[in-house]
């Protein structure tokens, strides 16, 4: 497996959602079975198929978290130096050459992407048209609604 690209922030959120399943949900959903199990005759319970069901995912996304984490390449934006060019981790400062909105983008890994606190994925449409981009350049970015262009005003590893 390849390297997976994190923010710091973005590994700190990975561990706690794993600490988590590991002490709150694992414990949980096993006493879940337990209680179902004690029902009596499995073939026709409902509960205790829901519950080893769930048992199956929580097992999977703990398993997934561990191989993420242990694949993390952990990048610390501060610690950035490239000329003021787009990479992974740095802050985006964008116009729509068209409409003249402005938005503000974080380039983040897959698992933290969240378009409404403006984290972007690297490997949306967008982060991709903005690496290697520089303060002053003019993009075209493949959006839904078509091809937009946008200006990227300044560029920041905060």
């Amino acid at each position: 497996m390849s390297t997976i690209p994190l923010t710091a922030r973005g590994a700190e959120l990975l561990k706690a959602e794993l600490q988590r399943m590991k002490s709150v949900d694992r414990p949980a959903v096993i006493n879940a079975i337990s209680e179902a199990r004690a029902q009596g005759d499995l073939s026709e319970n409902a509960e205790y198929d829901a519950a080893k069901e769930r048992q199956g995912f929580i097992e999977g996304r703990i398993m997934e978290l561990e191989a993420k984490l242990s694949n993390a390449q952990i990048i610390d934006p501060k610690t950035l130096d490239a000329d003021g060019r787009v990479v992974f981790a740095a802050t985006v400062d964008l116009e729509d050459l068209e409409s003249g909105d402005k938005k503000t983008y974080q380039v983040v890994g897959d698992d933290e992407a969240d378009i409404k606190f403006g984290k972007v994925s690297v490997n949306s449409p967008i982060a991709r048209a903005l690496i290697g981009k520089s303060a002053g350049d003019v993009v075209e970015v493949q959006a839904p609604g078509g091809a937009r262009e946008v200006e990227i005003l300044d560029v920041r590893y905060v």
